[in-house]
């Protein structure tokens, strides 16, 4: 079990450092992406100053992680320009697919940090991602158990 902080022998609270969150070597971003992290980190600084003020140790130990963590993807951030055709999947594109039982998907293919599919993006290392990257519209990919063809590849 992880603890958050430890009891010291004068009775005094010691927080231990939070163990570091787990860096990928897969970083493309979108250029909106990148706009995200950096207000990500603006206000990880921010809230990190609150807690200083406040002498949070708990807290300030969890922000410090987190922008150590937004800190270095950002320096490893590689922005990928939007596509300029829709003749092939690429990052970044906006992809309609309609699976078997007629359900219709679309997604856009974004950077790790930006995937969220309840919204619509995945991330280009995601195995629907990398079934779609390279695809045209007609084609027929594997997506899950069945299959779905391509109906639409937009910017």
């Amino acid at each position: 079990m992880s603890r958050a902080f430890v009891r010291e022998a004068e009775g005094g609270e010691a927080f231990e450092d939070l163990p570091d969150r787990t860096l990928t070597p897969h970083h493309l971003v979108t250029p909106s992406g990148l706009a995200q992290m950096d207000a990500t980190i603006q206000a990880l600084e921010q809230r990190l100053d609150e807690a200083k003020a406040a002498d949070d140790k708990a807290e300030m130990a969890r922000l410090s992680r987190d922008l150590r963590y937004w800190s270095a993807r950002r320096v490893s951030a590689e922005v990928v320009p939007p596509p300029t055709d829709t003749t092939h999947v690429r990052f970044g594109a906006r992809v309609s697919f309609e699976r078997e039982d007629g359900r219709q998907q679309t997604y856009r293919i974004v950077g790790e940090d930006e995937a969220d599919p309840a919204k619509g993006t995945i991330s280009y290392v995601s195995p629907l991602a990398q079934a779609l990257m390279g695809k045209e519209v007609g084609d027929i990919i594997p997506v899950g158990s069945t299959t779905a063809e391509i109906i639409g590849i937009t910017i």
